[in-house]
């Protein structure tokens, strides 16, 4: 297991806003796909998003041409092709026994090259296509399978990751009617999971707070009591907001309850919720997940699941806990490792959600890490509920006047 990690420098790390970054390129799509009107007939819908990705995100992803298949009875045929595939036999019927279909029915993504076993040469060449092709199915009971032709060379994990957060954004854009009863049921779980007060462990002060930017969010918090000397602390942030990521926090926090228990079982706990999600009918999303280990000496094991890395302030400087994995959900296979770190008296423990750094201001400005690590430098010796009230002013008053379009969480953990 690594011991004491990672970056102790003043100044944030580096994150280049590659495409192939998922959350950013999550909120890409999900921004492109807000500017397209609601159309009620579903194939239509599903033909001006393809347009839409192919127009704008070609470049980044190498979207060359799509085509949409529509489910009629047992079988699926062609309804629309676009860009190079626009000349695509509409009608066209796809053997039941298809392999790439089928694999994507049950799996609900895939990707497939030109000399792959299941690249049947002289069916796809009949409808235009001679490069590798990935497919998903949406909709509900995965009635549409919407297939990409991908242009050079294709990196499996990128394009997991483009697929993951594609096929996320076109259900929620297909679920847009939201059901008033469903959601304020989802609310009273979502404020039942969350701790009613911070947990009384002997040698520190505990506080959090979480604040949705709807009526439910997708972050959430947890304090799990292990033992006498062991307090599990957990922050969760479900792709996007709302219903469809409240549920899934819901569903994260629940299994890393389980999972969880006298003997400590970090990774391979974190590695089977990872693979519970990928494998769930739902699974067009993804979730970022830090969970860490307390001890009454200082000792602090983590797993940082693709989440903002939380800061130890030590003095004025700071260290950031990175060290884990990717998000939980798009890699099936995911690896993931644990960290350690050893806080000493007086060291504070700041963990928060995107929401936090990526509020803007009036003039479209991120409050960003530098502000954050500026605002905790100040605080000085300020007990832990100081601190989250604190942040989160500080957020606010950074927003003002701007309605905010994430969820926000603080916690903050000080050791005597």
């Amino acid at each position: 297991m690594p011991s004491e990690s990672l970056r102790t420098g003043d100044e944030p790390r580096a994150q280049a806003p590659a495409p192939t970054d998922f959350k950013l390129l999550y909120r890409k799509l999900e921004d492109a796909l807000a500017q397209i009107e609601r159309v009620d007939n579903v194939a239509e819908m599903l033909e001006a998003i393809l347009q839409n990705l192919i127009d704008r995100f070609g470049e980044d992803l190498g979207f060359e041409g799509g085509r949409i298949y529509r489910r009629e009875g047992d079988d699926f045929f062609l309804c629309c092709g676009l860009g190079k595939s626009r000349d695509a036999p509409i009608g066209f019927r796809v053997p039941r026994d298809y392999p790439p279909h089928l694999r994507t029915l049950s799996e609900g993504l895939l990707i497939v090259r030109p000399g792959d076993p299941e690249f049947d040469q002289r069916l796809e060449e009949s409808i235009g296509v001679t490069s590798t092709f990935a497919a998903i199915a949406v909709g509900e009971g995965n009635s549409y399978i919407v297939a990409l032709s991908i242009r050079g060379e294709v990196r499996e994990e990128q394009v997991l990751y483009s697929l993951t957060a594609l096929r996320h954004v076109i259900n929620l854009k297909l679920r847009q009617e939201k059901a008033s009863g469903v959601i304020e049921q989802s609310r009273i779980i979502h404020e039942v999971i969350l701790p009613a007060c911070a947990p009384a462990f002997a040698g520190y002060d505990i506080d959090g707070r979480s604040r949705a930017a709807e009526i439910v969010g997708g972050d959430l918090f947890d304090y799990l009591p292990l033992s006498a000397d062991r307090l599990g602390i957990a922050i969760v942030d479900s792709s996007g907001h709302g219903l469809p990521a409240a549920l899934l926090a819901r569903d994260v926090i629940t299994g890393l309850r389980m999972g969880v228990g006298e003997t400590s079982q970090i990774v391979p706990t974190i590695e089977r919720l990872n693979q519970v999600i990928h494998r769930a009918a739902l699974s067009s999303k993804f979730v970022s997940l830090f969970y860490g280990e307390l001890r009454h000496d200082g000792t602090f094991i983590y797993c940082n699941a693709g989440h903002n890395p939380p800061l130890l302030r030590r003095g004025a400087s700071f260290v950031e806990l990175d060290r884990g994995g990717t998000v939980l959900g798009p890699i099936p296979r995911g690896r993931y490792e644990s960290a350690e770190v050893r806080l000493a008296g007086g060291e504070v423990l700041v963990l928060y959600t995107d929401g936090v750094v990526e509020r803007r201001s009036r003039g479209g400005e991120m409050f960003g890490e530098t502000r954050l690590r500026e605002l905790l430098r100040g605080l000085g010796d300020a007990g832990a509920k100081e601190i989250v009230n604190a942040v989160i002013a500080a957020v606010d008053e950074h927003g003002r006047g701007v309605p905010p379009d994430d969820d926000i969480t603080v916690l903050a953990v000080r050791k005597s």
